[in-house]
């Protein structure tokens, strides 16, 4: 590939040596790429191979991750599936890289029925430590609705212990100020949705290495449906879900990591999302980076430097120009491989 590398603008050549980029000529190597070359997309929250609810579906898993890959996205984070995935999750070639956190773990009588594991607040260290040692994550529904008992920041603090003693990272579903508020102080390692939660707490997640991932897009779009029905039950949510996109764009000015995800969108949509996180105020450049190169650092895959993953995606033009480009890749590759494809040439 030849062009200019983001974040930092350089023009540069990069040839896969196998599933590792080099700056050293590969032999007989093609030019797959010229343009503006980005680290592959990353969507940070998604629920591939179910549609709601129902068990796990390894056709529709493979039908999802398929999506993903055609919209330029070469890693995604599952911080929740409807079951353990199949050995071929995230390692398949032909498909996107991925992490995931296994079952959702609920209190008894809160979260979607049918959907991931129940368990009493005493359990959860310990089975979260355990889902950790499987997959390397574990994600806790930290609260529900607005008169549902959040997990206390205690419980979380154990949680945290838990999980970090076996090298694990957890993941915490919040959606009110009390949920929000004690996952932030409880220093877990990435917060869902984040809706409600305190300004005042943006300084304490920069300096403990919390990730928000504010799922923008599909809580405007719940505010817009709640909004039309005039649902007075709902005003609580209204008042978070119409300043969440004021929070994520103040996230990233504290210094806080903020992650690009569409929850329950369709999937191969993150560039809806990025353009969602751009119109809030924070711009192009962190909104593309929230969904590329700053979601692959935090992820533990950074990209385009020298022995880093063989993963790209090759636009005709500087994306944070113009973010409409997102959704017309010249090329795409995955692990050093030429993802097949109708291109832009």
């Amino acid at each position: 590939m030849r062009g200019r590398r983001l974040p930092d603008g350089e023009l540069v050549d990069l040839y896969a040596d196998g599933d590792r980029w080099t700056d050293d000529p590969v032999r007989n190597a093609d030019l797959v790429g010229e343009g503006w070359l980005l680290p592959g997309l990353v969507d940070a929250h998604t629920h591939p191979g179910t549609v709601k609810t129902g068990p796990l579906d390894d056709a529709l898993l493979r039908t999802h991750l398929t999506e993903h890959l055609q919209a330029g996205v070469t890693l995604v984070r599952a911080p929740g599936l409807a079951g353990e995935p199949p050995g071929w999750f995230g390692t398949d070639p032909e498909l996107p890289r991925a992490v995931h956190s296994g079952p959702w773990l609920a209190q008894h009588g809160q979260f979607i029925d049918g959907m991931g594991r129940r368990a009493q607040p005493e359990q959860m260290p310990d089975l979260a430590a355990a889902q950790a040692i499987r997959s390397g994550w574990a994600k806790l529904i930290g609260d529900w609705h607005e008169d549902d008992p959040a997990l206390s920041q205690d419980l979380l603090l154990r949680v945290v212990a838990a999980v970090h003693a076996v090298g694990g990272r957890l993941a915490v579903h919040a959606q009110t100020a009390v949920g929000a508020a004690a996952a932030a102080r409880a220093r877990v390692d990435s917060i869902e949705h984040g809706q409600g939660l305190d300004p005042g707490l943006l300084d304490t997640l920069a300096a403990n290495g919390t990730a928000l991932t504010p799922t923008l897009g599909v809580i405007e779009q719940s505010l817009q449906r709640r909004l039309a029905r005039g649902d007075d039950r709902a005003l609580p949510y209204l008042a978070t879900a119409s300043v969440h996109g004021k929070l994520a764009a103040a996230a990233v000015e504290a210094g806080v990591i903020v992650l690009a995800g569409t929850d329950y969108r369709p999937h191969g949509r993150v560039a809806e999302e990025i353009r969602a996180l751009a119109a809030t105020g924070m711009g192009a450049h962190q909104a593309l980076a929230a969904g590329s190169w700053v979601a692959r650092d935090y992820l533990g895959l950074p990209g385009l430097a020298p022995g880093t993953p063989a993963d790209a995606v090759v636009y005709e033009e500087d994306p944070r120009t113009d973010l409409g480009v997102l959704d017309h890749p010249r090329s795409i590759v995955l692990r050093g491989r030429l993802v097949p494809g109708r291109y832009r040439r």
